[in-house]
């Protein structure tokens, strides 16, 4: 079965051959049915083995179509496939677009696309070739492949196409043999490759790309060819006769990789040649989040010498890859670690959670070891991004549209980074020079970026149509993202002091930032805890406390084994002013009780201490001598201080103590007064 004249031909074998089940029709219906040129319609007369006879399939009476169709199929599907439109080998295009020549020159476009057009004949050709002997073979056929129909089909999409296979059958045949066993490459003209032949060596080819490389002194590609031309005298090389073939050679790639990182610098050459990865950004809020450091491309105005100057200031922002929301920030000087810390805590707070990955700059101060560590408490993991690797930071692409979209608004826009080569985003240094007075104070910048940054935050997101950035991130859940709790909040933003601070009579005291910070421990009541002092005044502690909130701290004890171990907190030192004039009646009355509490206090502790010297027999009294009195006490207050000493809890003691002797006894009481031993009854 073929095409024959733009009709289906069948052969008289597919029609008459009985050997893969019953025949269509029987050799004797055929004759009969030729015999009267009414029925059958014979396209070609049958001419030996190679050359069959063949009916146009239309012609047969209907029974007869049904019968071959349950056979072999349906022959006009079967000959639409064949005959569907002639399509592009895509992988024979890009074989010819990555094609180089001996010399290191691509093809023509011209050539690329008539090397694909062949290659797509020859696989149309081939596939038709295979068709035919299948469908022979189907029909118990073993006739040879009619060429001339394949030859037919060439000449026909050579009509339709304009390829430019051979046209003689001799020729295609063997251009296809050629195509199955050596692929697209067998289309490429020899002559290409003779008329670009290599004429430069590989001694003058190093020679050249030394040159190239040279940096002291620096060629230029006259010069290059002026002075190769020089060296080639000396070695015996041929010379160059045009400019045209050194410029070609140091064009080819192979070899412009060997000289574009000493033109151009590592980074740029690393950027060219080396592969990046093709990433996918995550799906939830906070799987990853970005910190960088950059200039806040934005001019204010600073008094200097007399007049107003611009200058800019830095910004460290913190932002959520998968919604682009900005989530932390802090402006400072210089970019630091401090500044970093700030940026992240604000990021943080405002999530309610941690991130899973914080991926960071590489900046010199997250190398210290403080820094190191509180990274590691930031997040799940927290890893610094390759240096010199920005295509590896999906936050240089944000910036780089935050500033493109929302900064560059401003007429005070300092410009993109320096290394962007848009007009559009350098800064007008004349206009700006005329309106440095108009330009906003450092005050008036720190009220506007926040609504900058908001303006972004709201904007519609690029992957979610008709959601904004902030509520892409809200409207997120991220299962693996850790809550914030307050021991989180705690061990992540509070900072212990290095060195242990003592307790003195004045509190304990620490300097943060160069400003001193005194606390003291208080009770419920919001007074001085004087029990608590006079157990621990003299005390060493460690003071932990919050950058943001220094009015309370968490002091510790630090145990060798164990760590750090919280004891209490203490609040900002009560001060009180020194002239009455200035005091308030509620700093009186402080001073009143403070001081009540403080002769209590002596008294508590001198009863305490005398009972303990009289239990083991040291008190001056039992040895002929007389304690010294508390000073600024009267008698009158001693004994009513006593009263109230005796409702302080203490330790269980034995109902009654007897001296050894009677003897001691009476000694001990002989020198006693009678008020001193009533106080310590009390007690």
């Amino acid at each position: 079965m073929e095409l024959f004249g733009g009709r289906i031909a069948v052969t008289v074998a597919e029609l008459t051959s009985g050997e893969d089940g019953k025949c269509v029709m029987t050799y004797s219906n055929y004759k009969n049915l030729t015999s009267r040129r009414s029925v059958l319609t014979v396209l070609r007369q049958g001419k030996g083995l190679d050359h069959p006879a063949l009916v146009a399939y239309d012609s047969l009476p209907e029974r007869f179509k049904t019968k071959f169709t349950a056979k072999y199929g349906d022959p006009s599907k079967m000959m639409d496939q064949e005959k569907e439109a002639l399509g592009t080998d895509e992988a024979a295009r890009e074989y010819y677009s990555a094609y180089r020549l001996p010399d290191g020159s691509g093809l023509k476009e011209a050539k690329i696309e008539e090397y694909a057009l062949n290659a797509s004949v020859l696989g149309r050709l081939i596939e038709a070739c295979n068709t035919q002997m299948a469908m022979r073979h189907l029909c118990g056929n073993g006739t040879p492949v009619r060429w001339a129909g394949i030859l037919a089909e060439s000449e026909r999409l050579r009509n339709e196409y304009g390829h430019t296979l051979p046209r003689n059958e001799a020729r295609l045949r063997e251009k296809m043999r050629q195509f199955k066993s050596e692929g697209y490459g067998c289309l490429v003209s020899g002559k290409l490759s003779n008329a670009n032949a290599v004429k430069i060596g590989e001694a003058e080819g190093r020679q050249i790309i030394a040159l190239k490389r040279s940096r002291v002194p620096v060629y230029t590609t006259a010069q290059i060819f002026e002075k190769y031309n020089e060296i080639a005298s000396g070695k015996g090389w041929k010379q160059l006769r045009s400019m045209s073939a050194l410029t070609q050679f140091l064009s080819r790639p192979e070899v412009e990789a060997r000289w574009k990182d000493a033109e151009l610098g590592d980074k740029a050459a690393k950027m060219i040649y080396s592969r990046q990865h093709a990433t996918l950004l995550p799906t939830a809020r906070d799987a990853l989040w970005y910190g960088d450091g950059t200039k806040l491309n934005l001019y204010y105005k600073t008094y200097k010498d007399g007049k107003y100057v611009p200058a800019t200031l830095q910004v460290y922002e913190v932002i959520d890859a998968a919604s682009e929301v900005l989530l932390g920030y802090n402006i400072s000087t210089v970019e630091n670690f401090e500044s970093m810390r700030e940026a992240v805590r604000n990021a943080l707070e405002f999530a309610g959670h941690k991130p899973v990955e914080l991926v960071y700059d590489n900046q010199g101060g997250t190398k210290r070891a403080d820094a190191k560590e509180w990274l590691a408490k930031a997040a799940e993991l927290s890893r610094p991004t390759a240096p010199h690797n920005a295509p590896s930071k999906t936050i240089e692409s944000i910036f780089g549209r935050f500033q493109a979209q929302v900064l560059h608004k401003h007429w005070f826009f300092t410009g993109g980074n320096v290394t962007d080569k848009s007009d559009r985003s350098k800064p007008n240094l004349d206009f700006l020079e005329a309106n440095v007075g108009k330009l906003p104070t450092y005050h008036e910048l720190m009220e506007l970026y926040p609504r900058l940054r908001d303006e972004w935050n709201r904007m519609v997101h690029p992957k979610h149509a008709g959601k904004s950035r902030m509520e892409v991130y809200l409207q997120g859940v991220n299962p693996r993202s850790v809550a914030l709790t307050d021991a989180i909040r705690r061990d992540l933003f509070w900072v212990t002091t290095p060195k242990p601070s003592t307790f003195t009579n004045y509190g304990i005291t620490i300097t943060v930032a160069g400003v001193r910070h005194q606390y003291e421990v208080l009770r419920e009541d919001g007074m001085p805890d004087l029990e608590w002092r006079s157990r621990n005044t003299g005390r060493q502690f460690y003071v932990q406390y919050d950058p943001r909130d220094m009015s309370e701290v968490r002091l510790l004890t630090k145990d060798t084994n164990y760590g750090f171990q919280f004891v209490t907190l203490a609040k900002t030192y009560i001060e009180i002013h020194r002239a009455l004039q200035d005091q308030t009646e509620e700093e009186r009355r402080f001073i009143r009780r403070e001081q009540e509490e403080v002769k209590e206090d002596r008294v508590r502790r001198y009863l305490e201490n005398k009972a303990l010297e009289i239990e083991h027999g040291v008190a001056p009294e039992q040895n002929g001598l007389a304690s010294p009195g508390l000073k600024g006490i009267s008698q009158k207050e001693f004994e009513r201080l006593a009263d109230k000493a005796r409702r302080i809890p203490r330790d269980p003691e034995p109902s009654e103590i007897y001296p050894s002797t009677t003897g001691q006894a009476g000694k001990a009481l002989s020198n006693m007064t009678y008020d001193e031993l009533a106080a310590i009854d009390r007690i």
